[in-house]
């Protein structure tokens, strides 16, 4: 794995204007940025992306089966007891997901090292599927890149075959923040790949969600909703009036209820407790276990809900090296052994492994001048060196 210049290409915002990218650029900083790539080795995509997402994603389903019969585990990650029969039923069902993304510390030595599972709500989704493989085929073709280069990526592809596999015959509606700009991108994207499966889609903004009287969603004009794709995080759905109505509702979600249980940093504590020495997996325990003294002066500090890297604090040799504010954590903390993200020229690159469905399917990289990545880094292309 390695940092490599490649040059922009001079009408890339012209290409992705015409692509429909409009969230390149947020509130005026750049978000994507191909002045460089990042460059791997066959064998490194293989048997340390590859094979080790795989592994951790039937380990978290695993731990998920272990969670929907024990209170307990709910408890601790302190899922509302409202949310607790549909979390379970949902399981229950088999209601299928659809897609998510885990983080790693991975800089091309040694195994990777799983952050986080963004299993519920991931975003990056078009830009990794569409925009960098477009990148690779023009860079391709102007020879920014070497003859024979590849990249993996059948992130596209899979959501289409996805959507055809669990979409049912009725409405499937799509629902997100239409004010947020790379949210409404996402799901627009996710759109155009249910019409490419063959289904029957609609776009509802959040507030125009609504109940039939027998408890099902509906759009504002009043047709049912068989199937629902949000980005809205669980634990505010749930922490909503409307949420109440989720577990009774005839409607089904993606992402299921059960997913909340995945996207929940406590989930980290509990896979090493189900492993413990896994390759992949990093120390980690509940901030209150006596066993936290474990990881000694040096771990990051995350609170079970937190989104991109909120109230994340990283502790060196008992040395604070970040202290992240923001709204989360009196739901309480994890703590897990530190793991920096590796640097680039300065630069700090945190690879996304996609999963669709329940296959490893992609990656994407966001780099940062900082060591936690948050919504302010960029999106940056990857490439496969030919053998």
């Amino acid at each position: 794995m390695r940092r490599v210049a490649t040059g922009a290409r001079p009408d890339w915002r012209d290409t992705a204007r015409a692509r429909g990218f409009v969230f390149h650029t947020l509130d005026g900083a750049p978000y994507w940025d191909e002045s460089h790539a990042y460059a791997f080795g066959l064998d490194e995509i293989e048997a340390e992306i590859e094979g080790p997402s795989g592994e951790l994603h039937a380990l978290c389903l695993a731990f998920v089966g272990r969670a929907v019969a024990d209170e307990r585990i709910l408890a601790r990650l302190r899922v509302p007891e409202t949310a607790w029969d549909a979390i379970r039923a949902s399981w229950r069902r088999g209601d299928p997901s659809l897609y998510g993304r885990l983080d790693l510390a991975y800089g091309g030595t040694g195994p990777a090292k799983l952050l986080e599972y963004n299993a519920d709500t991931p975003t990056a989704l078009y830009e990794t599927g569409v925009f960098q493989w477009l990148w690779l085929e023009e860079a391709l073709r102007d020879r920014r890149l070497p003859a024979g280069a590849d990249q993996y990526n059948a992130v596209h592809e899979r959501l289409i075959a996805r959507f055809r596999a669990v979409a049912g015959p009725g409405l499937l509606a799509f629902t997100a923040d239409a004010r947020a700009p790379e949210d409404r991108g996402t799901v627009a994207y996710l759109e155009d790949c249910a019409v490419q499966a063959g289904c029957r889609i609609a776009f509802a903004d959040l507030p125009d969600l609504g109940l039939q009287p027998g408890g099902g969603l509906c759009t504002r004009a009043g047709a049912p909703i068989e199937t629902l794709f949000k980005l809205y995080p669980w634990e505010w759905a749930f922490a909503d009036p409307f949420g109440a109505a989720v577990g009774g509702a005839p409607t089904r979600f993606l992402e299921p209820p059960w997913k909340m249980l995945l996207s929940n940093k406590g989930l980290l504590p509990c896979l090493w407790a189900l492993e413990p020495g896994h390759p992949n997996l990093l120390p980690a325990y509940f901030e209150d276990d006596p066993e936290v003294a474990a990881l000694g002066r040096s771990y990051a500090r995350k609170p079970l809900f937190s989104r991109e890297g909120a109230n994340v604090s990283l502790v060196r040799d008992g040395t604070p090296l970040v202290d992240g504010a923001g709204p989360y954590g009196a739901e309480g903390f994890v703590r897990q052994a530190l793991a920096e993200l590796p640097a680039f020229d300065g630069r700090r690159a945190l690879v996304g492994s996609w999963i669709v469905g329940d296959e490893p399917a992609g990656l994407c990289l966001r780099e940062s001048d900082g060591l936690v990545t948050g919504d302010d880094a960029l999106f940056v292309p990857h490439f496969i060196e030919p053998t």
